[in-house]
């Protein structure tokens, strides 16, 4: 394994230098990769080589706040147009991107379409899945920030349902 591991690891870290993405490496054929995005800002993503597959998982979002069974849901009919991975949950309900690549398949072209479908579907469902998962909490931290005139920029995309009636005026600068 140790010839393959070292030309694996090569392949890899020679894709994310050309993609110029940021990453760390705490172990040969393990890598962290931020990838940055416009609704999810950030998700960090590892690629990790193990003896008959390349796992690709990135955290999602924590175990909703509130309707459980429409979140889930809403994830389980993702995963049918999903290439390559998947939603997935861990024991505390909290949501990740999840694949698997046979070693056989790893290339850069492949690393390259993985982390575009994790940087689509993290960034694509995030606001959806917030809005689904955390209503409540969004439309407290807007009232919050409302009545303390602070900033609401990156709650704007919740605007629809946390201030339906528009009667609270942004502060200045937003």
């Amino acid at each position: 394994m140790s010839g393959q591991l070292d030309r694996l690891d090569a392949v890899i870290a020679a894709a994310l230098d050309d993609a110029e993405l940021h990453y760390e490496r705490p172990r040969p054929g393990a890598f962290l990769v931020a990838l940055a995005g416009q609704h999810k800002l950030a998700t960090n993503c590892w690629l990790v080589v193990g003896q008959h597959s390349l796992l690709v998982e990135a955290f999602f979002v924590r175990r909703p706040d509130e309707n459980h069974a429409g979140f889930y849901r809403w994830l389980l009919e993702r995963n049918a147009r999903m290439f390559g991975m998947a939603f997935s949950v861990d024991r505390l309900g909290d949501v990740f991107i999840a694949g698997h690549l046979p070693l056989a398949s790893v290339s850069a072209e492949e690393i390259d379409r993985l982390l575009g479908c994790v940087l689509s579907y993290a960034d694509e469902n995030f606001d959806t899945a917030l809005e689904l998962g955390f209503a409540g909490s969004i439309r407290r931290e807007w009232a919050w920030r409302s009545d303390r005139g602070e900033s609401l920029a990156n709650l704007a995309a919740f605007a629809h349902f946390a201030d339906p009636d528009g009667d609270r005026p942004p502060p200045p600068g937003d």
